[in-house]
């Protein structure tokens, strides 16, 4: 009977010991459109940054779960119950990226909120809560809108950007330096994370630097800014300042993932890095590994990351210095 209860013992030290290591660490996003999921039918290239971050994070541990949305602002989100249904799914050790400010700018009043006063008190909520419900709070503040006007246009509406076209952009001389929009929308997050002793990662002078130094041409990489007939998604061409496109999310959330390591060092361990990620989710470079492949030259080294569901295992040269990691399940037919 003692060799019985000690084997039960030592069966359910091992059950426990393999359950705590195969536990996912879950990183919530809470924000806007610069940070939402989004439609990606019909090979719309637009792409928050929270979306391409689970392509910087092993999803063997760390699993992003975005609830980002379009036009939301803080008051928006809470009042909507967005921010109960992650409250509902977060457990201990969790962690919440809270990232708002270009939706609280806005004038209607089911979305305004006052920094130093309204828009304040919603972060300190989200902090707050988070620990309470014993999870960790990552305050973010807004990343910079492309504007290298002299006098920043009006702007009553990032979301209208979505139905412009290229003639509808602004027609205004641009310069060398990169123009503030946000103002104290900006300062008000770190504000917050000093007074509560908060995590805080610095969104807006990362992006800030990024963009700047990238310049007034190269910056447009980054963004839903396409002439006529340059990208097949958007025929008529677009001047979207706000929004990034593939190439542009990818690039912010690497700058981020960086930043919410050095905040969190428990997290470097699962930051992970490749060329290239194939997901056909639209969390990566790619929905599909022909195009991945394309023009890529097999003898130059390059990894492919490749999230989730099964795949053809391509054919190539034997030579070949391109690398395959599979993650998130993903797994190679016969």
């Amino acid at each position: 009977m003692r060799q019985m209860m000690k084997l039960l013992v030592l069966v359910a030290l091992i059950l426990l010991c393999s359950s705590a290591a195969n536990r996912k660490t879950t990183i919530f996003m809470i924000g806007d459109s610069t940070m939402a999921n989004k439609d990606i039918s019909n090979g719309k290239q637009e792409r928050g940054w929270g979306m391409a971050l689970q392509c910087y994070f092993d999803p063997d541990y760390v699993h992003i779960d975005n609830h980002a949305v379009n036009g939301r602002s803080t008051l928006s989100f809470i009042n909507e119950g967005r921010w109960q249904k992650v409250l509902d799914k977060m457990k201990p050790g969790d962690y919440v990226v809270i990232q708002f400010g270009h939706n609280d700018e806005k004038a209607p009043a089911d979305r305004h909120t006052d920094p130093g006063s309204t828009f304040d008190y919603n972060l300190a909520k989200f902090v707050r809560e988070t620990r309470e419900h014993g999870g960790t709070p990552i305050l973010m503040n807004c990343v910079v809108r492309r504007n290298f006007f002299v006098v920043a246009p009006e702007n009553d509406d990032d979301e209208k950007l979505r139905t412009q076209t290229f003639k509808d952009g602004v027609k205004m001389v641009e310069g060398d330096t990169l123009v503030d929009t946000h103002g104290l929308y900006a300062v008000a997050p770190r504000d917050v994370a000093q007074r509560m002793n908060c995590l805080f990662v610095d969104a807006n002078q990362l992006t800030h630097d990024l963009e700047q130094g990238l310049g007034t041409e190269a910056s447009k990489r980054l963004h839903m800014w396409f002439l006529p007939g340059q990208e097949p998604s958007e025929p008529k061409g677009k001047q979207d300042n706000t929004h990034y496109n593939i190439y542009g999310a990818h690039q912010v959330a690497r700058l981020l993932a960086d930043a919410m390591c050095q905040e969190v060092p428990l997290l470097e361990k699962y930051r992970v890095e490749a060329d290239i990620t194939v997901d056909r989710l639209g969390r990566g470079q790619f929905l599909s590994l022909d195009d991945a492949l394309k023009g890529l030259d097999p003898l130059k080294p390059c990894t492919i990351q490749i999230l989730g569901g099964e795949w053809q295992k391509p054919q190539l040269p034997k030579k070949s210095k391109v690398s395959f990691v599979l993650r998130e399940g993903a797994t190679w037919t016969e």
